[in-house]
């Protein structure tokens, strides 16, 4: 992994993986309604922050662009029992439930059986005022969420909220994230720029050790030697590499369309997985992963891909 100047860690983290919780304001814990004891209407644009009603709008470019681009990278990043979740709702106290932008939360469920309080929050940040984000920030982190972001869409910068100072703190752009939540170190580049992204989720997927994606390397590189032995080492192992490093990103492409369904809870017929795996063309697949972000099923995904005789 290549070096950065900057390092997040994630606060206590001590190998333990406990969840840290924030100095609340006289309210007992035990009195809060459970997370998923719902305030707004679910599968509506309504939420409620300290007892106001807010309207979700649907969002134009570059926001939108932005939350796939978020999606995207979280989806690929997230570590073994952990799950993703997009405008996924909290109850964070008596008057305000809301959904942020992304969140990653542990998979197991809390004694009660219910999912537990997502550890990581994201939101972007475009044409809105701050202060909504600042007061929702605020209101996770009281709740016991331990790493509180906000992507700044115009700025093109990330915040990260700060216990120590109760505000936003800017992250320089060569630093990485570094979480138990995460299975490696997330650029910021990667949260901006979409080249980085791919880089970055290629990598994500890798480290890993996505079975398909590995025997896809493997083979990759098998080819690269039996072309070297009848062609020369060296120019059989060149092949070998570019072809393997070409088949990789067919099938972390084919990883991250899974990946975006699967975190927004879309459920994924035979026939599309098939679709999917059987699609070796990496700019068909590119567009499929585009079209994952907003589709309303799976299936709508992948229809129109044959041409019609």
């Amino acid at each position: 992994m290549a070096k950065h100047d900057h390092a997040l860690l994630a606060p206590g983290r001590d190998g333990s993986g406990r969840t840290l919780h924030a100095p609340s304001d006289g309210r007992s814990r035990a009195r809060l309604p459970h997370v998923d004891d719902r305030l707004a209407p679910p599968e509506t644009r309504v939420e409620y922050l300290d007892g106001a009603e807010l309207f979700a709008a649907p969002a134009d470019p570059p926001h939108a662009i932005q939350h796939f681009d978020l999606t995207y990278v979280l989806g690929a990043h997230v570590a073994k029992d952990y799950r993703g979740a997009v405008d996924m709702l909290t109850r964070t106290d008596e008057a305000s439930d809301y959904a942020p932008d992304a969140s990653i939360f542990a998979q197991k469920p809390d004694r009660s059986g219910r999912r537990r309080l997502e550890e990581m929050a994201f939101e972007v940040c475009d044409k809105q005022s701050l202060a909504v984000p600042t007061s929702k920030a605020r209101r996770l982190i009281e709740r016991g969420v331990r790493r509180v972001f906000c992507i700044l869409v115009k700025q093109r910068r990330v915040l990260e909220w700060s216990r120590e100072t109760d505000g936003w703190r800017p992250l320089p752009k060569d630093a990485v994230i570094e979480d138990p939540c995460l299975v490696r170190p997330l650029p910021i580049q990667a949260l901006l720029d979409a080249t980085s992204s791919d880089d970055a989720v290629a990598r994500a997927l890798l480290d890993k050790r996505v079975p398909a994606l590995e025997q896809a390397v493997a083979e990759g590189e098998a080819r690269g030697e039996a072309r070297g032995e009848a062609r020369g080492e060296a120019r059989g192992e060149a092949r070998g590499e570019a072809r393997g490093a070409a088949l990789a990103e067919v099938r972390a492409t084919q990883e991250a369309i899974t990946t975006v369904l699967q975190s927004r809870g879309l459920a994924i017929p035979a026939e599309v997985a098939r679709a999917v795996a059987a699609c070796n063309d990496v700019n068909k697949l590119r567009r499929w992963l585009k079209k994952a972000v907003t589709a309303a099923t799976a299936a709508a995904v992948v229809a129109g891909s044959r041409r019609k005789r």
